[in-house]
């Protein structure tokens, strides 16, 4: 019953040219990298099989650093979860969530992607095998080992970088070639994120709300087994005491 519904496609589109963060974000030039190719435009998310596959469609592909994938220009993160979700900190992109938390968190480079899983207990998270991706057109297509299901998602976008530690380059208000400027230094990281309404107070108020499904269904499914169980109970009690009678 949980399969049957849950597995459903869901689809967001996301505004075009908006690229910039707060919109006063200024890309680095050396390599040139282009807004397009950090554009978030859709999102899909369904089930496949044991897992999930997501497809994040770009303004355009590009590959300033020559990755072997094909892609190189942007940090692709895809947090997934629901109101009852573990983890509230969008890791370390200097953005909380809005309206539930975090289970599973995909990091989509050209040079190699990740998938952890928040822990129960608290902690660090857990790695878990590293989702599948190719490129598909202007989309990245990515096959990853989350169960089946419908989530919330928080989706962004990010300059990719070799020169740090996670490939992820952050906002500095000192301008150069290599660069990412931002108008203050506790900027989010993201150049985009995926929200519909195109609403900038993400980057104002440091919080993401997320797009999909906020409500955990498996516990809208067991409310209602349970209602459904006590229903039968009072019936079959019934009929007992009428055949008693």
């Amino acid at each position: 019953m949980l399969t049957l519904l849950t597995a459903a496609l869901l689809s967001f589109a996301d505004p075009a040219g908006d690229a910039r963060g707060d919109g006063g974000y200024v890309l680095p030039t050396r390599p040139a990298i282009s807004a397009d190719a950090l554009d978030l435009r859709s999102f899909q998310a369904e089930p496949r099989g044991t897992g999930m596959r997501f497809v994040v469609g770009l303004g355009r592909i590009e590959n300033p650093w020559n990755a072997p994938s094909g892609f190189s220009a942007g940090v692709t993160d895809i947090f997934v979860g629901s109101s009852l979700g573990k983890q509230r900190t969008l890791d370390d992109l200097r953005l909380k969530t809005a309206g539930g938390g975090w289970d599973y968190h995909l990091r989509i480079t050209g040079f190699g992607s990740t998938l952890e899983r928040a822990p129960d207990g608290g902690g660090a998270a857990l790695p878990l095998p590293a989702p599948e991706v190719h490129v598909e057109g202007s989309n990245l297509v990515i096959d990853a080992a989350v169960p089946p299901g419908r989530y919330a998602y928080w989706v962004t976008s990010s300059v990719y970088s070799p020169l740090t530690r996670d490939g992820v380059l952050r906002p500095v208000t000192t301008p150069g070639p290599t660069s990412l400027e931002a108008g203050r230094a506790d900027a989010p990281v993201p150049v985009d994120v995926l929200l519909p309404t195109g609403d900038p107070a993400p980057y104002t108020q440091g919080t993401l709300p997320p797009v999909g499904q906020t409500r955990d269904i498996r516990i809208l499914v067991l409310v209602a087994l349970g209602g459904l169980g006590l229903l039968l109970v009072i019936a079959a009690t019934v009929t007992i005491w009428r055949w008693g009678a």
